[in-house]
C-alpha cells in the first residue's frame, strides 16, 4: 500500500507537498475549505501584487513626460481593478487544482482536525455534502496560514476600519488613509494606496520603517514616501481608533498624538491559525503564540506530523511554505535518507513590492557588525546604469556582502526597478557558495539593470 499523506491547508506549502508526495508515489488527499493557493491566493500575495502593480502603471503615467510622453485623464476604474484581482486568483486557482487532480491527488473541500495522531476527520464545506469523513493517515501536514493580528482596540468593521484582508480593493480608494504598522505589509500597502491617489499617514512605532531591515535600505525607502507626500509619525504606538460623527477615523497614539483620516488600515503582523486543529488530541505541541514548533525536516514533536508554511513559525513568506512543502514530501517518502540538502531559512530571499522595490538575501551588513564579523561591503548606485537612465528610473543601489578572506558572497540588498528579480543573482551566488569573481566575470546583457550587480561585484 502506497504511503497516504492527508495535507490540511491548501496554501502554497500544502499545494509543493501535494505534488511533490503524489508525484513520487503517495496517496495523497488535500483539505482545502476555500480555493486552491490558500491566502496567497485569496487575500495576500497575489492580489496584493496584483494592486500594486496597477499603481505603478499609475505612477509611471505621472512620470511620463521626462520619458517624453504626454498623458492626460489617467484615472482609475474601480470595476475593473476588481476584476482584475479576481481573475488573477480565479485562474491561479483553477490551475493549481487541474494540476493536482492530474496528478491524481484527491482535493476534498473541508475543515480537517486531528483526532488522533494518525486520524483526520474532514467537515465538508457543503452542508449538502454528507457527513464528516474520517481519514487514516501515515503522515499528516498542516499547513493552515496565518490571519492578522488585529488588537481588542481596533474595531475593525471592513468599510473604514481595515485589514489587509478587507483591501483587495476596498468598497472605494480612501481618500486619506492611515496605516498602522510599518513592516512589509504595511510599507506595501502604502505604496500602494499612494500610487492609486490616496493621501497616506503611516504610523511608525519605531524610529525607521521596516525596523528589521538594513538601516540604508530603510532610508531609502523613507525618502521616497516623504517625496511623493507620506506623512511618517515616527516612535508612535497606535492605542485607540475613533470613528468621527461627520466619518472618517482618528487614530490615537500612546503619547497623545493623533493622525486623523478617511479610513485606518492595520498591518502589524499576523496571528497562526492553528486553533480547532485537535493538535492537542495528537500530541503536537504548540508554543505560547500558537505556533507548531518543527525540526530542519519540518517535523513536530510527533515525528509523522509535519507543519509547513506560517504555522511553523518559520519565515512567513510563500516561497518558503513551498520549499518546506517540497520538504516534507521528500522526507515522508524516505528521500532523506540519501544525499539531501535542508532548508537554509537564512539564505531565502524576499521582496518588498514598493517603489522602488526592494530585496536581500543572506547575511546584511548591520547583522554581521553585530557578531563581530569581518566583512566586504561594496555598493553601487543604479544612477551609474545606462538601462535605468533609459527607463527613466535610476533610484536605488546594489549593496553586496562578501568574505575579504575567501570572496564568497554572503549576501546582498537592492533597492531599485525590479530588485525582486535581480536579488535571484545574489541569492543564487549565496545558495551556492560562490566567490564575488563568478558575478564579476559573467558576461552581461548592455544596457541592463543587471550590470549593476557586476560592478558591486568587482
Amino acid at each position: 500500500m502506497p504511503v497516504h499523506l492527508v495535507i490540511i491547508g491548501g496554501g502554497p506549502g500544502g499545494v509543493e507537498a501535494a505534488a511533490t508526495a503524489s508525484r513520487l508515489g503517495a496517496e495523497v488527499t488535500l483539505v482545502e475549505r476555500d480555493v486552491i493557493g490558500g491566502a496567497a491566493n485569496l487575500w495576500d500575495c497575489i492580489p496584493s501584487k496584483a494592486m500594486i502593480a496597477t499603481g505603478g502603471a499609475m505612477a509611471l503615467s505621472r512620470r511620463a513626460a521626462a520619458l517624453g510622453l504626454a498623458l492626460e485623464g489617467v484615472r482609475i476604474d474601480l470595476n475593473a481593478l476588481r476584476e482584475r484581482v479576481r481573475d488573477i486568483s480565479s485562474r491561479l486557482a483553477a490551475s493549481n487544482e487541474r494540476q493536482l487532480e492530474s496528478q491524481g491527488v484527491r482535493i476534498v473541500r473541508g475543515t480537517g482536525r486531528l483526532m488522533g495522531s494518525h486520524q483526520v476527520e474532514i467537515v465538508p464545506s457543503d452542508p449538502q455534502a454528507g457527513p464528516p469523513e474520517v481519514l487514516d493517515a501515515d503522515a499528516v501536514l498542516v499547513a493552515t496560514g496565518s490571519r492578522p493580528r488585529v488588537p481588542e482596540w481596533a474595531n475593525v468593521d471592513g468599510t473604514t476600519v481595515l485589514t489587509t484582508r478587507d483591501a483587495y480593493p476596498p468598497a472605494e480608494i480612501p481618500e486619506d488613509l492611515v496605516v498602522v504598522g510599518s513592516g512589509v505589509t504595511g510599507v506595501e500597502f502604502v505604496h500602494m494606496f499612494r500610487s492609486l491617489g490616496s493621501r497616506v499617514s503611516l504610523i511608525v512605532s519605531r524610529q525607521q520603517v521596516l525596523p528589521m531591515k538594513d538601516p540604508e535600505v530603510a532610508a531609502a525607502l523613507e525618502a521616497d514616501f516623504l517625496e511623493t507626500g507620506v506623512r511618517l509619525v515616527k516612535g508612535a504606538r497606535a492605542v485607540a481608533v475613533e470613528r468621527q460623527e461627520e466619518g472618517g477615523v482618528v487614530v490615537v497614539c500612546e503619547d497623545g498624538r493623533k493622525v486623523a483620516g478617511s479610513h485606518m488600515l492595520l498591518a502589524i503582523g499576523s496571528i497562526p491559525s492553528s486553533a480547532r486543529l485537535g493538535l492537542d488530541r495528537a500530541g503536537v505541541e504548540v508554543n505560547g503564540a500558537g505556533y507548531v514548533p518543527v525540526n530542519h525536516h519540518c517535523q513536530s514533536n510527533v515525528p509523522h506530523i509535519y507543519a509547513a508554511g506560517d504555522v511553523s513559525g518559520r519565515l512567513q513568506l510563500a516561497s518558503v511554505a513551498a520549499a518546506q512543502g517540497r520538504k516534507v514530501a521528500e522526507h515522508v517518502m524516505g528521500l532523506h535518507t540519501r544525499e539531501h540538502r535542508h532548508l537554509d531559512y537564512d539564505k531565502a530571499a524576499s521582496a518588498i513590492f514598493t517603489e522602488p522595490e526592494i530585496a536581500d538575501v543572506g547575511l546584511a551588513e548591520a547583522e554581521a557588525f553585530a557578531l563581530g564579523r569581518k566583512i566586504r561591503v561594496t555598493k553601487v548606485p543604479f544612477a551609474l546604469s545606462a538601462k535605468a537612465m533609459i527607463d527613466g528610473d535610476p533610484r536605488g543601489f546594489v549593496k553586496l556582502i562578501s568574505d575579504p578572506a575567501t570572496g564568497i558572497v554572503l549576501g546582498g540588498s537592492i533597492v531599485g526597478a525590479h530588485a525582486a528579480e535581480l536579488i535571484s543573482v545574489i541569492g543564487l551566488a549565496v545558495s551556492a557558495r560562490l566567490k564575488v569573481d563568478a558575478i564579476a566575470e559573467t558576461v552581461l546583457v548592455h544596457p541592463a539593470l543587471a550590470e549593476v550587480l557586476a560592478a558591486a561585484a568587482e
